[in-house]
C-alpha cells in the first residue's frame, strides 16, 4: 500500500477567491488521525488540458491521490471526462451509479409530493454524474447517494474522486480511508521539536541543517522565519521531525550547534502526530 497521500482540488471558484478552499485542512486532519500525512497539495482551475495533466501525473504517481470538486454534470465540471482521457478509457454509465442515482431522484420526487419520471430530459441528464471511466470504482454518498469513484493509473497511483462540497467530500474520503488504506494506518509516531531563534540570519544557520541532514537519515530539518511575531518579534523556528525513534539524537546535535554559533535561543516547541 502506498504511504505517499496527495490531494487535487479544482475549481475556478477556488482560485478566483470566490470560495475558500477548506479541504485541505481537513485531509490533513484525517490523515493525521490516522498517523498518516499529506505530503503535496495542488490547485487546478476548470481548465480541461490543465486537469487532464494534473490526473495523468496523479495516475503515474504511485500514490493515493484525493480529487475534489468537478464530478458534477454542468458545463464547467469536466474532472470524469479529463479521468477518463487521462487513463485512455471510454467514458461510461456506471450500472450501479445509474441505480442510485434515479434511487436520489426518487427521493427527491417523493419529498416534493411529485411524481416519478425517469425519463424526463433534466432526469436523464442528472444520469452524466454517474459516467465514470471503465473500471471504476464507486465510492458511497451518505449525503445524497450520488456516487464518486476511484480508478487505477498503469503507474500504481490510486485516484479517488469526490464532489467539492465538504459535506459530502469528507465523509467519503473518510470512506476511502477506511476500505482501502486500513493497513497504512499508524505508522511510526511523528515528533518535531524546535525552539526559537532569535537575531540570526537563516544563511548563518544553513551549514548546520546540512550537517544534521546529512548525518542522521530520516530526519528533516525546517526552518520558519517570522519578520514580526506578536510575542516573538523577528526570529527563526528551527527544527527537527522524524520518526520519535530518531528525533533525540538530532534534536541534541541540533541544541549543540546553535550554542556553539552562539545563537540567542527562546522557548523550545515539540509536536507529535
Amino acid at each position: 500500500m502506498p504511504s505517499t497521500f496527495g490531494l487535487l482540488i479544482i475549481g475556478d471558484e477556488i482560485l478566483s477567491g470566490k470560495r475558500a478552499d477548506k479541504h485541505m485542512a481537513k485531509v490533513i486532519e484525517l490523515l493525521g488521525q490516522r498517523g498518516l500525512a499529506l505530503s503535496y497539495a495542488e490547485y487546478v482551475g476548470d481548465d480541461p488540458q490543465r486537469i487532464t495533466a494534473a490526473l495523468a501525473r496523479a495516475f503515474a504517481s504511485g500514490d493515493v491521490v484525493f480529487s475534489c470538486g468537478g464530478i458534477g454534470a454542468t458545463p464547467d465540471d469536466h474532472t470524469r471526462h479529463c479521468a477518463a482521457q487521462a487513463l485512455g478509457v471510454e467514458l461510461v454509465l456506471h450500472p450501479e451509479a445509474k441505480v442510485l442515482i434515479r434511487e436520489r431522484i426518487q427521493d427527491v420526487a417523493r419529498e416534493q409530493g411529485l411524481p416519478y419520471e425517469p425519463e424526463r430530459p433534466d432526469n436523464l441528464h442528472r444520469l452524466r454524474m454517474g459516467e465514470f471511466p471503465v473500471g471504476a470504482r464507486l465510492i458511497p454518498n451518505p449525503y445524497n447517494k450520488i456516487p464518486g469513484f476511484s480508478s487505477q493509473g498503469r503507474g500504481g497511483g490510486s485516484v479517488h474522486f469526490v464532489p467539492g462540497f465538504p459535506v459530502m467530500a469528507w465523509p467519503m474520503i473518510e470512506w476511502v480511508l477506511e476500505t482501502y488504506c486500513a493497513d497504512a494506518f499508524g505508522g511510526a509516531p511523528q515528533v518535531e521539536r524546535s525552539v526559537i531563534v532569535y537575531r540570526a540570519m537563516e544563511a548563518a544557520l544553513t551549514p548546520l541543517m546540512e550537517s544534521i541532514e546529512a548525518e542522521h537519515p530520516g530526519i528533516k530539518v525546517f526552518s520558519l522565519p517570522s519578520v514580526d511575531h506578536p510575542e516573538h518579534g523577528a526570529h527563526i523556528e528551527l527544527g527537527v521531525k522524524g520518526a520519535e525513534s530518531l528525533v533525540p539524537s538530532a534534536w541534541a546535535e541540533l541544541l549543540r550547534g546553535l550554542h556553539q554559533f552562539g545563537a540567542s535561543i527562546g522557548p523550545e516547541l515539540v509536536r507529535k502526530r
